[in-house]
């Protein structure tokens, strides 16, 4: 734990003459700038104070440096409302490394808001986002890795130095910064630049050094030593970025019709498959009512082969043969018939006076008187007869049917 100093006890001498010098500087080298800038005639030869300023930059920067080493390893500095350099514990605003809160009302400065050297781990962009008018914003030498996305919002941003800080990556919507026109982005970790970084068309400088910057990006970047090369820098790597963008965008669009390729071929494939498969279908389809016909065909074939099977044992059955015992039979009936009708003549028709009855009167009298005498021999023979004759006629029918 850092050593604490509350407002009533008395400031280091040695830290707080580091902090004032670097105060001075950066004082000098902004009123520099300004009068610059604005055409204010500063005096002395033409040129010299532009020299002078950058001189100032440089010596900004390594004395920067050598500040916050050394103070790093004894306290977080805050500004108060009386400029006088204080060690104390934060008051309300953002928060810095160990816990502690930093009030950013103490660090406005007309449009600059200066949070350098206060031992940020992450940027209070919720807190930054309420100081609209507060255009410059400088978080050099700090602890800060990332940039969150929320930082793309604050779009009232012209300057920002993020210089000698601990980042890695930028956010993806960098671009979003419409308003910037310089960006320190000295002593950092970055290896290269978001694709979005194309869209700072306001950009006009820009300093990349001491960054492991990607080859290709760190020889468009340049060297950034003095003014004119860090705008520059700025020029030739939002060209580069806008090919970067465009290479992308080429890209994208390359990968984008070949998943339209993929997807149809893909598409065509599956409806090949699709036909192929109707087309098996159709050909089983019809060897199946082929099968079904070919049986059909078959059944009928057999049921009519059967019919003629049947047909030939019938014709071919052997027909019955008139037997001897048959006609015997039949002219036994003949004779009975015969006989039995010249009886009935003779006994219920008028023959019977007739000469030629005589015989068949007296011999059916005589027969009747034997009958008589043999009613059972007859009773059994005429049955026996009738059975025979029966039989006789009933034979004779089915040999006509």
């Amino acid at each position: 734990m850092f050593p604490v100093v509350e407002e009533g006890e008395p400031d280091k001498p040695h830290v707080g003459l580091l902090v004032v010098i670097l105060g001075v500087l950066r004082e000098v080298k902004r009123t520099l700038e300004t009068r610059l800038e604005t055409g204010q005639d500063v005096g002395g030869k033409p040129g010299y104070w532009t020299k002078f300023a950058k001189k100032i930059h440089l010596l900004q920067r390594r004395f920067q440096s050598v500040t916050w080493i050394f103070i790093e390893g004894f306290l977080s500095v805050t500004t108060t409302t009386n400029s006088s350099t204080r060690y104390r514990q934060g008051s309300l605003g953002a928060k810095m490394s160990k816990g502690k809160v930093l009030n950013l009302k103490d660090k406005i400065n007309g449009n600059e808001l200066d949070l350098s050297l206060c031992n940020l781990s992450e940027v209070p962009v919720k807190e930054l986002a309420a100081f609209r008018k507060a255009t410059v914003l400088d978080l050099s030498c700090n602890n800060i890795t990332s940039l969150p996305p929320e930082f793309c919002k604050l779009t009232h941003l012209v300057k920002v130095d993020l210089s000698k800080n601990q980042l890695t990556c930028l956010p993806d919507d960098l671009g979003n910064l419409g308003n910037l026109q310089h960006l320190d982005l000295y002593n950092n970790k970055l290896p290269g630049l978001p694709v979005s970084f194309s869209q700072l068309r306001n950009l006009k400088w820009l300093d990349l050094k001491d960054n492991p910057l990607e080859p290709e990006l760190a020889k468009v970047a340049g060297d950034c030593l003095d003014e004119k090369q860090c705008k520059q820098c700025a020029s030739k790597v939002l060209q580069h970025m806008k090919d970067v963008q465009e290479e992308k965008k080429k890209e994208a669009k390359q990968r984008e019709r070949e998943a339209k390729e993929r997807e149809v071929r893909k598409r065509e494939k599956a409806e090949e498959k699709e036909r192929r498969r109707k087309e098996y279908q159709a050909q089983m389809d019809a060897l199946a009512a082929q099968e079904h016909q070919r049986k059909k065909k078959e059944e009928k074939k057999k049921r009519i082969g059967q019919a003629a099977e049947k047909k030939a044992a019938v014709e071919s059955a052997p027909k019955p043969r008139r037997s001897v015992i048959g006609l015997l039979f039949k002219l036994l009936l003949l004779l009975l018939l015969g006989w039995a009708g010249a009886v009935a003549a003779c006994q219920l028709t008028d023959l019977r006076k007739e000469m030629a009855c005589v015989p068949v009167n007296t011999a059916l009298e005589e027969g009747l008187s034997w009958v008589r005498r043999q009613e059972v021999v007859v009773r059994q023979l005429v049955q026996d007869w009738s059975t025979m004759a029966k039989e006789l006629l009933e034979s004779t029918q089915a040999s006509k049917n």
